[in-house]
């Protein structure tokens, strides 16, 4: 394996690692544990880390490296960006999906509902199913976009699906996305969708209030 895969393989590893929440915001990443962790050399793992930092994804604390957070004004910031993003994937997805894809997305909601007691699994769930409606829009520019923004997302240490009854709703909110597309209305879709993260948000930024106040 030359250097160049084994950087990127270094790099998709601790990404996924983060992702899936093994290493949380605030967590400390040495350079030799992660290379014991994952089998890889050293070289490939300080430089992966230091695509990390470039990219925001990880921050200085001294002269560790620790996981990002993201404060009040940077978690704004990216719902913006993320809102208006996937309402136009929901919005093209009305437009291009093919039946298939929608029977997936249909398929989905239907599997999802048996998660909504677990919500770390009900949050992988959740990203799998807006990843589907993002490739359904047909638009790789879109996509690729939407992945740098679900790339920072990972540094939100909870999901907003723990919130009481958050999941059942937040269903419901994916079914009527998923009606609006199947009926081939583009603006509906991209309403349903943008409607679906505002509520998102707004579920975390409560979530954070009580958490701040001792709730």
């Amino acid at each position: 394996m030359d250097n160049t895969a084994s950087q990127r393989d270094a790099y998709d590893l601790i990404l996924h690692a983060i992702d899936i929440g093994t290493y949380k915001p605030g967590s400390r990443l040495v350079e030799s544990e992660l290379a014991e962790r994952f089998g890889v050399s050293r070289t490939p793992i300080r430089e992966a880390l230091q695509r990390l930092e470039t990219q925001n994804l990880l921050s200085r604390d001294g002269r560790s490296l620790i996981v990002a957070s993201l404060d009040h004004n940077q978690l704004s910031e990216l719902y913006i960006v993320r809102s208006e993003l996937e309402a136009l994937s929901a919005r093209l997805a009305a437009r291009h999906a093919t039946e298939e894809e929608i029977r997936v997305l249909r398929q989905m909601i239907a599997d999802d509902g048996a998660l909504v007691g677990d919500p770390p699994a009900l949050a992988r769930a959740n990203r799998r199913f807006h990843r589907q409606i993002h490739l359904a829009s047909h638009n790789r520019f879109l996509v690729q976009q939407l992945d740098l923004v679900y790339r920072s997302m990972a540094l939100m240490a909870t999901t907003s699906l723990a919130a009481d009854g958050r999941g059942t709703t937040a269903l419901k909110e994916h079914q009527a996305v998923v009606d609006a597309i199947e009926a081939r209305d583009g603006d509906a879709a991209y309403a349903a969708l943008k409607a679906h993260i505002s509520k998102a948000f707004e579920t975390r930024l409560r979530a954070d209030a009580d958490a701040t106040a001792g709730v």
